[in-house]
């Protein structure tokens, strides 16, 4: 079974962090990912820097800029992940944007991911239809999850085609803003909560954007599976290094 669909069984809240690979230093990928699953973190999520991530707000965007300056490539992140799997055993997941993983061959990139230990992948701008019609076998074959926003735009249509075709969990997006941009939820991120829990869809949901404390986290989780936390973290990467993990996860939970 996929260490995705293994977690989203626990009997737990789950906490999922994103970082930029090769941010603060190029080489810190391996040591981020070590010690967060040392301070508790249920999964993460690698982000695979892009000189134009559309759906990321400044702060994760500057960490894209500052980790492709620091020489941050496809193959580099490959390579640096080779061994993982020897001491880390949550799932991890690589958050980026299609161009990079089409100049690498997605066929290849798939099989690389396999090959590493990569459990899924979120890829916010390759559409549901074509992934579905060219993309999906391959993603099989390699036994990677493919995972799919909503937003409080999304129609209840959509999402229904959204959960019919995910096998692991749907990102929710908590509104329609960049990443980073929000610091609390008001009555229309509640009622978009409460809207998605009452469908009851097969896949478990986890909520991302505008998670940075422990209110934010308690309030995200309590009619989902989880939530996941970006601009936060990278902030507390970016002001403290990446020698205080343990610190930030403390404060969430």
């Amino acid at each position: 079974m996929n260490r995705i669909n293994q977690k989203m069984q626990e009997d737990k809240k789950l906490l999922s962090l994103y970082f930029t690979a090769g941010y603060p230093e190029l080489n810190n990928t391996v040591k981020i990912i070590k010690d967060l699953e040392a301070s508790g973190i249920d999964m993460i999520e690698i982000g695979l820097p892009f000189s134009d991530p559309l759906a990321d707000g400044p702060t994760i965007q500057n960490s894209s800029t500052i980790a492709l300056k620091n020489g941050m490539t496809t193959k580099l992140l490959f390579e640096q992940l080779k061994d993982i799997r020897k001491t880390v055993s949550i799932p991890l997941i690589i958050m980026g944007y299609f161009n990079p993983m089409l100049q690498y061959g997605v066929e290849a990139f798939c099989a690389k991911c396999a090959e590493i230990g990569i459990d899924g992948l979120i890829m916010p701008d390759l559409p549901l239809a074509v992934y579905q019609d060219e993309y999906e076998a391959i993603f099989k074959k390699h036994n990677l999850k493919n995972i799919f926003l909503i937003t409080p735009q999304t129609s209840d249509e959509r999402i229904k085609e959204i959960d019919n075709a995910s096998d692991a969990f749907i990102y929710m997006v908590s509104s329609a803003s960049v990443t980073g941009s929000k610091t609390g939820f008001g009555q229309e991120q509640t009622d978009y909560f409460e809207r998605i829990a009452s469908m009851n869809l097969k896949n478990p949901q986890i909520i991302g954007f505008g998670i940075n404390n422990n209110e934010t986290y308690t309030q995200a989780t309590k009619e989902t599976k989880g939530a996941i936390i970006g601009s936060a973290f990278i902030k507390h990467l970016t002001e403290n290094g990446a020698d205080t993990i343990s610190d930030f996860v403390q404060k969430i939970r």
